[in-house]
Order: C-alpha cells, then sequence, then structure tokens
C-alpha cells in the first residue's frame, strides 16, 4: 500500500485577525518543527478569495486544511464555515476551529456547520506549542486528506 501523505506537506491556511495569535501560532509551528506550508490571511472574506484562488491568491495552492478563529472581522468564523461547507469545490476541505472561545453555543453552531473539530486555544505559549503539534501530527501523519488520494483513488492491499 503507498502512502499517500508522502505526497506534499499539506498546506494550512490559519484564518487569524489577531496579529499577536497568528505570530504565536507561526512561532508555535516553527518550535514544533512543522514543514507544512503555512499561510496566514486577517478575516473571513479574505480567507474566501484564497480558498477560491481569486485576485492575489490566483496562483496559490488551496489549502488542505483550515484553522479558523471564530471572532474575525468582516465576515466572521462561521459565516466562512457555511460557505465553505456549501460550496462543492470546497467543502471538503478539513476546518479545525481554532479559537479562545469556549461557548457552548460556539461548539454546537461549529459542529453543526461540519467543522472538523474545535479546539480551544491555551493560555500560554507551551501548551499552544503543545496543541499545535498535536494538530500537525494528526493531518499530517494519521488523517488522510482527500487532496492526498492518488488521482485513481486510494489503493488497497
Amino acid at each position: 500500500m503507498i502512502n499517500v501523505l508522502e505526497c506534499r506537506p499539506v498546506q494550512i491556511l490559519l484564518v487569524e485577525d489577531t496579529p499577536t495569535d497568528a505570530r504565536l501560532t507561526l512561532e508555535a509551528f516553527k518550535r514544533a518543527k512543522v514543514a507544512n506550508q503555512l499561510s496566514v490571511v486577517e478575516n473571513g472574506l479574505e480567507a474566501l478569495k484564497f480558498l477560491r484562488q481569486q485576485g492575489k491568491y490566483a496562483n496559490v495552492i488551496r489549502p488542505d486544511l483550515l484553522l479558523l478563529d471564530l471572532k474575525l472581522p468582516v465576515m466572521d468564523g462561521h459565516e466562512l464555515l457555511a460557505a465553505i461547507k456549501a460550496d462543492e469545490e470546497l467543502k471538503s476541505i478539513a476546518v479545525v476551529v481554532l479559537t479562545a472561545s469556549l461557548a457552548d453555543a460556539d461548539v454546537v453552531r461549529s459542529y453543526n456547520l461540519y467543522a472538523s473539530c474545535y479546539i480551544t486555544k491555551p493560555s500560554n505559549f507551551t501548551d499552544f506549542v503543545k496543541v499545535v503539534s498535536q494538530i500537525e501530527s494528526f493531518w499530517s501523519s494519521v488523517a488522510v486528506l482527500p487532496s492526498h488520494l492518488p488521482p485513481s483513488g486510494p489503493t488497497e492491499e
């Protein structure tokens, strides 16, 4: 059986409007020695343009995984999640909600909109690095993403 995950690194899009949180996430990925490609946009509308490869994002590689904050300007995380899951071209992208919100309503709404999982951001950097490392490990080593399947589909032994 071939290891479809060896095809290429996981392309990750971080949707985060707080510069400090974006820097912390980038630093956490660096410290966790994550080899995947990470891009960052600041709001839901920019994320949608990125995903649809529109305008200045025309030549980007569509991400395999989205790390999504919920509290965003212009288009919030739930609105973006709804738009992604309603779009035939985008709905198979894995979306990890990575947010500070512990509100039951946010958790339930995220899963009702087909989020792949919901993770609250740890308050200290050491724990944040551990969480990022676990996210990376799961999505690049354990989970099989649709974009990593061979064109003819998976092979069986």
